[in-house]
């Protein structure tokens, strides 16, 4: 049986690709202009044009805003990659930059109008939209950037296959229903208490004025266990293992202080499933609160072991300085 969330997840990561880099989907804090919700049904008419993307018509929805509506289409219904429809215009407060969405989403088999998979039954919303242009692709931006919270919209993804060998049973053309249900400001540095009992002997952290980290290394020799040092306690809510995180980072060898990365330099921060990178940060990082900068000094044994990297020779001591910015 194949696994539809994946779809939404993949999806996520397709709307959020930004040149150099690719990043996957805060914090749930409702928002609306205090009007009183109405069941309302599709306004395929809305004026909003979008360079990049295809208007689609024929798809209806209704219901109570903010909501999971009710979608219908005419079966089966041929759809276009980077293809949008909005259905029901929000009522809450317009999208603008630095925001990041959650939404409720819903995909339906564009063939047969079957419902396949749906964030609602789990009240589980995707919260992967960052409004700004160096953290989604251009064209989504200026799809999501203005919509109201409640606004409903349909974007079509193509997934046909060209091998006509396959026997495998694959959702080739899909619709995703994507309801804002709350939007959020996300943080885009370390912001908390700064911790001062910090063991001298740590490599030292200092913060240019845009909160990005530099790294004197101070003599140290690392060991094979793993270090977590919180520098910033952050006023947020607590990590979990199975959150995805959005984080600002940079890292460096032990060995000789050389930076290997750094999202800073590319200008947006990284959101990853805490539980699909290196052990060393799943390790540090879940507790950790929202806000908070984590040092981390990652053995071999929790980085890469004896794999090497790009700018990663094999068997290294990895330094992190982590901002965490959101979790979800």
């Amino acid at each position: 049986m194949r696994d539809y969330f994946s779809i939404i997840r993949s999806h996520s990561r397709r709307i959020l690709a930004v040149a150099c880099a690719a990043a996957m989907t805060v914090s749930l804090a409702a928002c609306a202009d205090g009007s009183e919700s109405k069941d309302s049904s599709s306004s395929s008419s809305t004026s909003k044009t979008v360079s990049g993307l295809t208007k689609m018509t024929g798809i209806t929805a209704t219901g109570e805003l903010g909501k999971k509506p009710k979608v219908t289409f005419k079966t089966p219904f041929s759809v276009k990659n980077n293809s949008y429809q909005i259905l029901q215009e929000g009522n809450g407060e317009a999208a603008t930059d630095g925001d990041r969405l959650c939404t409720q989403q819903i995909i339906l088999d564009a063939k047969s109008g079957e419902e396949v998979a749906s964030t609602w039954s789990d009240d589980a919303p995707e919260c992967g939209i960052l409004i700004g242009k160096n953290s989604i692709d251009e064209a989504y931006y200026n799809l999501f950037k203005g919509l109201k919270v409640n606004t409903t919209l349909a974007i079509g993804v193509n997934n046909s296959s060209s091998s006509s060998s396959s026997t495998s049973s694959t959702l080739e053309q899909y619709i995703n229903v994507m309801t804002i249900v709350s939007k959020s400001k996300s943080l885009t540095r370390a912001e908390g208490d700064k911790v001062t009992n910090i063991p001298s002997n740590l490599p030292k952290v200092t913060l240019d004025k845009n909160g990005k980290p530099s790294l004197n290394l101070n003599g140290y020799k690392p060991g094979d266990k793993l270090v977590v040092q919180t520098l910033i306690k952050g006023k947020g809510a607590k990590v979990k293992e199975s959150n995805t995180v959005s984080a600002n980072y940079t890292g460096w060898l032990a060995s000789n202080g050389k930076q290997f990365d750094s999202s800073w330099d590319r200008g947006s921060a990284s959101d990853f499933a805490l539980n699909q990178v290196v052990k060393g940060w799943t390790q540090g990082l879940t507790g950790q609160t929202v806000g908070s900068q984590v040092l981390l000094i990652i053995p071999p044994s929790l980085g890469y072991g004896s794999e090497a990297k790009s700018g990663i020779p094999a068997n290294s001591t990895l330094i992190f300085v982590v901002d965490i910015l959101a979790a979800y």
